[in-house]
């Protein structure tokens, strides 16, 4: 083999791992990381990061990449967990329709095409859900309606650590 077939692989790697640095989507999978200001079990968005915050104890949380709300469509605020639903139905509401006319009506949950994902976590406010996805490539971007999206498994993780009634914190 020539050490110009021999470089391509590495010169691929390198680009790809160069490009995906630059284009802002996260990196990192969920970790603990030093955090404070917040009661424990205090959910914690930073909309300009991409990332969720689950306050645990002693200044620590879990950090979780997220997709959170396109331009004009983001909101900043507090909330609280009003439901929680395993792969749930899902059906556009009227702006989403109206901007996807040919979208169905209902997409049944666990269908590959049903943006919800496996878990969501309803918020009290309007159509607002934390909630997983079946696209990954939405994570670390701003894509959403207004929903925050996570990887399926951080999702169910997530799920499984909070009740009803759960604070959310959404900054800008």
């Amino acid at each position: 083999m020539s050490l110009r077939a021999r470089r391509w692989p590495v010169i691929a790697a390198l680009v790809a791992a160069i490009f995906f640095a630059l284009s802002g989507a996260p990196t990192d999978a969920r970790e603990v990381v030093g955090f404070s200001g917040y009661p424990r079990g205090t959910i914690v968005v930073k909309t300009g990061e991409r990332r969720l915050y689950f306050v645990d104890s002693n200044g620590t949380a879990i950090r979780y990449p997220v997709g959170v709300g396109k331009a004009g469509m983001a909101w900043h605020g507090r909330a609280f967990v009003a439901r929680k639903l395993v792969r749930p139905s899902w059906g556009p509401p009227l702006d989403i329709w109206r901007a996807n006319p040919n979208l169905p009506a209902r997409i049944e949950g666990g269908s590959p095409r049903n943006p919800m994902g496996e878990r969501v976590l309803g918020l009290d406010r309007g159509n607002y859900a934390i909630h997983g996805t079946n696209d990954p490539s939405s994570i670390g971007r701003f894509v959403s309606h207004g929903c925050i999206r996570m990887f399926n498994e951080d999702i169910i993780d997530l799920y499984n650590r909070v009740p009803v009634g759960t604070p959310v914190v959404v900054l800008p």
